[in-house]
């Protein structure tokens, strides 16, 4: 690092000599620049400027609009909205691909305090069965447990059992179910 800080001060140092040295000699150099080295460098000059422009005003040319920006509402005039709402609003897509669902936050949730029910056991089939197997499983229970049938108090074991049916039939659910299972 001193070597690169040495390096620049010598730099800095033989630049001043150089530019004093220049401007004792007196030579009779005049820049001549003809009408067309003009237009050209008044051009290049433009372009810069415009792209400069372009560049810091790219957020607000590219900002998407919301359903907020196309109305007329009462909180843009004291900017309400603005306090208490950001640039990311509805129309924000993620990139990406996180496939962070509710029901996710759920399953994590129960196995990590331990109540997450094991609705293999409530249907009474092994982690293996097929949905046919579940299918059948769940319309044996259901006959027998449904409250209309049973004449009993039994909302919340077939609330139980619906909700296993529910999980364990759909393949993808099935199988988030399965990953928090484990972990249990």
């Amino acid at each position: 690092m001193r070597k690169i800080s040495v390096f620049v001060i010598t730099i800095i140092i033989f630049g001043t000599l150089q530019t004093t040295n220049a401007q004792t000699n007196e030579l009779d150099m005049q820049l001549e620049v003809s009408d067309e080295e003009k237009i050209i460098l008044f051009a290049g000059f433009a372009i810069a400027i415009i792209a400069i422009f372009l560049f810091l005003a790219r957020d607000i040319i590219l900002r998407k609009k919301t359903l907020y920006d196309k109305e007329e509402l009462e909180s843009k005039k004291d900017k309400t909205y603005e306090k208490y709402h950001s640039d990311w609003g509805e129309d924000y897509e993620e990139l990406g691909n996180r496939k962070n669902t509710k029901e996710d936050k759920e399953f994590r949730d129960a196995a990590m305090s331990d109540s997450l029910l094991n609705y293999y056991n409530i249907l009474g089939i092994s982690k293996d069965a097929t949905q046919t197997d579940i299918k059948n499983k769940f319309r044996e229970l259901a006959k027998k447990t449904h409250p209309d049938k049973t004449k009993e108090n039994s909302e919340e074991e077939m609330a139980e059992i619906n909700k296993a049916y529910e999980i364990l039939s759909d393949e993808e659910r099935r199988e988030k179910y399965d990953r928090y299972l484990k972990e249990n």
